[in-house]
């Protein structure tokens, strides 16, 4: 890993996403993206600071996520490597720093990969890791879209007051991570957002804007989302009228309705509530 600076952070919390298995219709890199630009336009504008980015030398296979050539105005060309950033970002105000991991998924040797990122996690001594994740899933576009939140092992699970990940079969890179930081004794949870797999190409800003809500509640900060919010609302225009254009699909999302109504109604509680005020007095406090 190549280091620009190692900065000064104040019991700093580590959220990641990357693009490829773990990231259907770009809702986790969405959502990640949001949030390193979330304090650019407040009045003490913060921006992200490199902190470093891995060797893609070591990690990609670049037939399969190829190197980009661009030029600028003056016809200059210029490459840019399929890699994984990490970033700071200096929040004063709020009662933790953040560092932002960026990147793609690699292509192989994931546990050396694992164990540059845990162990640059160590060096800034940071106090616990989330992961976002988006994944197709039977649900309707027009109702509100929920996140998961699980940890990999009971004990962290516990502790963090989330769910324990039941989940067997297949994994991505987030899945080593977790159990690296089990190995390590890193507390890490993964927050997933399910995204219509019948509206799934990117991007997909209403599970963006399901994630950075769900990172609100859990870290009980406030993140600017006034563009992604509009971005949400015009891609739910837009779905609801290719919808309406082909009557199958219109018939299947009224299903879709249906199911999702049936399943909510016993959870709509005085938590959901309580959960949706919350967000509002912090915005109210932070604004």
């Amino acid at each position: 890993m190549e280091i620009s600076q190692i900065p000064m952070l104040r019991n700093p919390v580590m959220v990641m996403a990357f693009s490829g298995w773990n990231d259907a219709g770009e809702a986790a890199t969405g959502a990640i993206e949001s949030l390193m630009n979330a304090w650019l336009d407040i009045p003490f504008e913060i921006s992200p600071v490199l902190i470093g980015e891995i060797d893609p030398e070591d990690f990609y296979d670049f037939q399969v996520n190829r190197p980009q050539v661009a030029t600028d105005e003056s016809d200059n060309r210029s490459v840019t490597w399929p890699t994984t950033r990490i970033f700071s970002l200096t929040l004063a105000h709020l009662p933790q720093d953040l560092i932002i991991v960026q990147g793609v998924e690699p292509s192989m040797r994931w546990k050396s990969f694992t164990r540059e990122l845990l162990d640059l996690a160590d060096d800034l001594e940071v106090s616990k890791i989330l992961t976002l994740g988006s994944l197709l899933a039977d649900i309707p576009h027009t109702r509100p879209f929920t996140a998961t939140a699980t940890a990999a092992n009971p004990s962290i699970a516990k502790r963090l007051n989330v769910e324990t990940s039941r989940y067997a079969g297949s994994t991505g890179i987030l899945g080593i991570i977790h159990d690296g930081c089990v190995r390590r004794g890193i507390d890490s949870l993964s927050l997933w957002i399910p995204v219509p797999h019948y509206a799934s190409n990117a991007p997909s800003p209403k599970a963006a804007l399901a994630l950075i809500h769900a990172l609100e509640d859990y870290l009980q900060i406030t993140v600017a989302q006034d563009e992604l919010a509009a971005q949400s609302d015009a891609w739910e225009i837009e779905v609801d009228e290719l919808a309406k254009q082909d009557t199958d699909i219109s018939d299947y999302v009224k299903t879709l309705e249906e199911s999702k109504d049936a399943q909510d109604i016993p959870d709509i509680s005085g938590e959901m509530i309580a959960k949706e005020f919350e967000r509002y007095l912090r915005r109210r406090t932070q604004d």
